[in-house]
């Protein structure tokens, strides 16, 4: 992925931002230094009016604050007396008490198909008066925040000249990375890349072991990389395989988009503060609930990370006495976080058992799309479930898989060791969640003891990063393996991807034609490249309002560009969010036509995928951008 230049200076700098739904972090290595080793850079932010500290994250939070609220004295930071945005540590705390002004998980809301991305509706659910932002938009004041926290630093090296990395979950589709792409271009970032953050904790795994990476892994081994942040559970398979006597390693799969982490967590305990406090008579209101859902968050760190610590006093915000009769108090203990988190997020559970999914009511509130099923640990059970070939070669081939053995009554069921799974040889944990021992140590219990049942070896748990900084560290130290430095986790797109092709066949009352699929980018796609899409010709509909629809899959790995599916079973293919265009009609041709065309398709090196349309007779092109883009107009430009 090679980017030109400005002024033909190579930069200086190869620089990582781990763009996370709470926590933001920044790392670089100085490229022109052999003996350089990746850094982090402390990141000067706002903790509380007027005063500024430098911590090794910038929360993902953004304060909305009332007009009168903060004297202009009092939001002053290095770089500017004027800062556009109150974001970090004083966000997260003012938040805590006033949260109808407080934007959290702007990352979620960016990759959420069912909103408009570009739309300023965030805090979602707040009062008029509340200013609003759109998720792009808050993405982009975090990367501003980054940007101007770096040029103070580094004034002769200003961000916009180096290589940048941003992460991505593994699981983001092209148009959410489309998306975050989008907001580093606005805010000036001009030789970007972006990296999935279980590559990059790898990355950081393989940096920080000095070479002898190779004494911890062998060919065939097969590392799970489970990454729990705040708000999103990542899951990712690497496999180390062999080309010419060297190790290599090969990302294989990743997991779907779970919205599922820390931010579930503190809600749970938030609920059960409620309701402990419910049975002494005294009912809370909703803003009450969010706002000690913050207050759980530091508890849960402080409870977490200190066991000699019993309890950690909570206390309850209330709006006058009137309402409550005086400020309310409670504690969280040990107990309660043990009990909660561990059992509720991390039970122990057969590998067989996967998410319940149940029906949705009618009517939902528009919010983001959590995971019904809170226990991590059935998710991971799914994931390794349904990736049981993933493994290539014969090694797959060993992974017995029995298609009937999580369906009750039929062979293979309870009473037969659960082979359907592929069986991961070393785990890598990532996250802040993961920080906890306690937790740690359930999730690697629970996955091993999956392995005995299977009559197979433990896996090996590689250590050596720090859970907080090894996706930016990672980041960063990718940046030196472009330049042919190091090791490379080859990958390409995580899915295959479909495009719709609606079936020619007579009306029938009350059914809408069957709808068919044609690959038009395989598994494993390296980016920056591109594949013509054999098929027959399929007539485009210009001039007139059309749909796009696209598929996409992360199990059908065999099929080729052009592959055309007339049916499919029910988990292979996901459906993706529609695109709404017009088609422009250029000079001969007239609105309405159907024109012949055959297909060709792109990944760019962000990982995005365009869809091109040319025609049979004069060889007119027509790119689709697979960016999910909300304003249509966007997404079709006309080429001759």
């Amino acid at each position: 992925m090679e980017h030109a230049q400005t002024e033909n200076q190579a930069p200086k700098f190869s620089v990582g931002i781990d763009l996370g739904t709470t926590h933001c972090v920044l790392s670089y290595v100085d490229t022109a230094n052999e003996d350089a080793r990746v850094e982090v850079m402390p990141i000067p932010q706002l903790t509380a009016p007027g005063t500024v500290e430098t911590r090794s994250q910038l929360g993902s939070f953004l304060y909305q604050p009332h007009e009168h609220e903060m004297d202009p004295s009092s939001r002053v930071l290095p770089w500017s007396s004027e800062p556009r945005a109150l974001v970090g540590a004083i966000a997260r705390n003012l938040g805590s008490k006033t949260p109808i002004r407080l934007v959290a998980s702007a990352k979620s809301w960016l990759c959420h198909g069912g909103v408009n991305r570009r739309d300023a509706f965030l805090p979602a659910g707040s009062p008029e008066e509340v200013e609003k932002v759109s998720p792009l938009r808050a993405t982009e004041l975090y990367l501003e925040h980054l940007k101007d926290a770096w040029n103070h630093t580094h004034p002769h090296h200003p961000l916009a000249e180096q290589d940048v990395t941003i992460t991505v979950p593994a699981s983001f589709d092209p148009a959410a990375r489309d998306l975050t792409a989008e907001a580093a271009r606005n805010v000036g970032f001009v030789h970007l890349t972006l990296l999935e953050e279980p590559q990059a904790a790898l990355y950081n795994w393989i940096d920080n072991s000095d070479d002898k990476w190779r004494d911890e892994v062998s060919v065939g081994d097969i590392v799970l990389v489970v990454d729990i942040g705040g708000g999103t559970t990542d899951l990712s398979l690497v496999e180390v395989t062999e080309d010419d006597g060297n190790l290599t390693l090969n990302r294989i799969a990743v997991g779907e988009h779970i919205l599922l982490g820390g931010d579930n967590m503190d809600l749970a305990l938030a609920y059960r503060l409620k309701m402990k406090l419910a049975q002494d008579g005294k009912e809370l209101a909703p803003w009450q609930v969010q706002a000690m859902t913050h207050a759980c968050r530091d508890a849960k760190e402080a409870l977490l990370n200190d066991s000699e610590l019993q309890s950690v006093p909570i206390v309850v915000p209330s709006r006058g006495s009137k309402l409550l009769g005086a400020t309310l108090k409670t504690e969280l203990t040990q107990e309660e976080v043990q009990q909660t988190l561990v059992d509720g997020f991390f039970p122990k559970v057969a590998v067989s058992e996967h998410p319940v999914q149940r029906n949705r009511g009618a009517l939902t509130q528009m919010g983001l799309p959590y995971a019904q099923d809170a226990g991590i640990t059935r998710h991971i059970a799914a994931f390794l479930s349904k990736q049981a070939n993933a493994q290539g070669g014969d090694a797959a081939q060993a992974q017995d898989f029995n298609p009937f053995a999580n369906m009750p009554g039929m062979p293979g069921g309870e009473s037969a060791p659960a082979a359907d799974f592929i069986k991961p040889t070393a785990i890598l944990f990532n996250g802040g969640v993961l920080k906890s021992s306690l937790l740690a140590e359930r999730l690697e219990e629970t996955i091993n003891e999956w392995l005995i049942d299977a009559d197979t070896e433990m896996a090996t748990r590689l250590t050596g990063v720090d859970l907080d900084l090894a996706v930016a560290s990672g980041a960063s130290y990718y940046g030196s393996v472009r330049r042919g430095q190091g090791v490379r986790i080859r990958g390409g797109i995580a899915s295959s991807y479909y495009v719709g092709i609606e079936s020619a066949m007579p009306a029938i009352p009350g059914m809408a034609p069957p709808m068919e699929a044609l690959c038009v980018a395989p598994f494993g796609m390296e980016e920056g490249s591109s594949v013509e899409v054999p098929s027959q010709e399929f007539g485009l509909i210009i001039g007139q309002p059309v749909n796009f629809q696209f598929f996409g899959s992360t199990v059908r790995r065999e099929d080729a560009a052009g592959t055309h599916l007339d049916h499919w079973g029910q988990d292979e293919l996901e459906e993706l969010p529609e695109i709404q265009v017009t088609l422009p009609v250029s000079e001969g041709r007239r609105e309405g036509e159907v024109v012949p065309v055959t297909l060709a398709s792109r990944v760019t090196e962000l990982g995005t995928l365009y869809l091109e349309a040319i025609a049979a007779d004069n060889g007119q092109k027509w790119h689709v951008e697979f960016d999910v883009r909300e304003d249509s107009k966007n997404d079709l430009n006309e080429q001759e």
